[in-house]
C-alpha cells in the first residue's frame, strides 16, 4: 500500500506541541496532513493566564476559520479531517491555573481544555514533577484532583511528572492516563525519559504512550533522524504492545532559543531557579521531522520496516482517538 495513500486518509495525532502557533505553522500543519494537535502552552499559569489561554486561541481560531477549528470532542476530530483542517485540542502542560480549586477543573472543561499535564517539572498541590528534589507521590489533594479530573473527562498527561507520582496516579485513576511526549529510558538514561516500569503501567490500565523527538532524549541526540524516532516506538512498541504507542512531538516553533519564553518555562514557577539548560542549550528536532509538513516522512519510514497498514494507523491517530473516546464523555 502506499504510504501516501497510507498518510492521507489517516486520522493522524499530535499530542503535544508547545508552539507559538500563527498562521503559517497551521497551513505546515495541513499540508503535513495533520489532523489534530494539542496546543499545550500553560506551564506556570494561574487561573488569569488560563482564560487568557482560552481567549487567545478562540481568536486565533476565528481567524484562522479556514484551516483551523476547535477541538472538544471526538466527533470533532472527524469532522476536522473530513473538512482539511487542522483541529485545535486546548491542552496544558500543568494544573496551575486550577490553582487550588477543584471546581475549576470542570469550568475549563466547559471551555474546551480536554487534556492536563498533572504537574510540570516540579511540585504543586497534586504531585511532584520529575525533576522535583523529592518526590513523595500523589498527594491527598491530588487524589480529589484526580476523581474530579475523571469525573469531568479530562485525559491526565504525566509527561513531565516524577516517577512516583506517575505511578500513583495510574493505579488510583479509574479512567486511563497518557503519557503524551515521552521516550524510554531504556534506549536513553537520561532523568526526561521514563522507565519501563511506568511505560509498562500506563498500558496496563489502557493508556497510550506519545513518541516525543525531544533530541536529549533520544540516542543520537541533535544527530537523530527519523529512523531513531521510529527505533524508540519499536522499543515502546515490544514493552506495551502497538495499541499503546502514538506520537507526542513536542514542536516549539516560533520559541526562539534562547529566548524569553524558553528561559521563563525551564524556572521553577517560572521566577525560580534554573531547573534545565533546555531553554538555552542548541536543540534540534530529529532530521526530516523537523516541521509539521514533514508529518509523512514517520508514515514513510514505518511502511520501509514493513508495518501493516493497521498498525501504523493506529500509531498515527487511532490510539489517541481510542483513549480520548474513553476518557472525554
Amino acid at each position: 500500500m502506499n504510504e501516501i495513500y497510507i498518510h492521507s486518509s489517516s486520522i493522524v495525532i499530535d499530542a503535544l506541541q508547545c508552539s507559538d502557533f500563527n498562521r503559517d505553522i497551521l497551513l505546515e500543519a495541513q499540508a503535513g496532513g495533520v489532523t489534530a494537535i494539542s496546543a499545550s502552552s500553560v506551564l506556570w499559569e494561574n487561573f488569569r493566564g488560563g482564560i487568557e489561554y482560552v481567549i487567545m486561541w478562540k481568536q486565533k481560531l476565528a481567524e484562522n476559520a479556514d484551516i483551523a477549528m476547535p477541538v472538544k470532542t471526538l466527533d470533532d476530530i472527524r469532522r476536522a479531517k473530513a473538512a482539511g483542517k487542522v483541529g485545535i485540542i486546548f491542552g496544558w502542560q500543568n494544573t496551575s491555573p486550577v490553582e487550588d480549586r477543584l471546581d475549576y477543573f470542570g469550568i475549563f472543561k466547559d471551555l474546551g481544555v480536554n487534556i492536563m499535564q498533572l504537574t510540570y517539572n516540579t511540585q504543586n498541590l497534586f504531585g511532584a514533577g520529575y525533576l522535583e528534589e523529592k518526590d513523595s507521590g500523589l498527594t491527598g489533594f491530588g487524589r480529589e484532583a484526580v476523581d474530579e479530573m475523571g469525573r469531568c473527562g479530562i485525559l491526565i498527561d504525566l509527561s513531565h511528572v516524577g516517577i512516583q507520582t506517575s505511578l500513583d496516579t495510574i493505579a488510583y485513576s479509574e479512567k486511563p492516563v497518557a503519557i503524551t511526549h515521552c521516550l524510554p529510558r531504556g534506549l536513553k538514561d537520561v532523568p526526561r525519559n521514563k522507565p519501563d516500569e511506568v511505560f509498562k503501567a500506563c498500558a496496563e490500565k489502557g493508556g497510550v504512550i506519545g513518541t516525543s523527538l525531544f533530541a536529549p532524549g533520544l540516542a543520537k541526540g541533535n544527530d537523530a533522524t527519523v529512523a531513531d524516532v521510529i527505533d524508540a516506538m519499536e522499543y515502546t512498541m515490544d514493552l506495551v504492545g502497538e495499541d499503546h504507542v502514538a506520537i507526542g512531538t513536542d514542536f516549539n516553533h516560533n520559541r526562539p532559543r534562547p529566548g524569553p519564553w524558553l528561559l521563563w518555562a525551564n524556572k521553577d514557577k517560572g521566577t525560580g531557579r534554573t531547573l534545565t539548560e533546555f531553554g538555552s542549550a542548541k536543540i534540534t528536532k530529529p532530521e526530516g521531522i523537523r516541521r509539521n509538513d514533514e508529518f509523512p516522512n514517520l508514515t514513510a519510514e514505518m511502511q520501509r520496516r514493513g508495518w501493516s497498514q493497521t498498525r501504523i494507523e493506529k500509531i498515527l491517530g487511532g490510539n489517541w482517538m481510542r483513549l480520548f473516546g474513553t476518557v472525554w464523555g
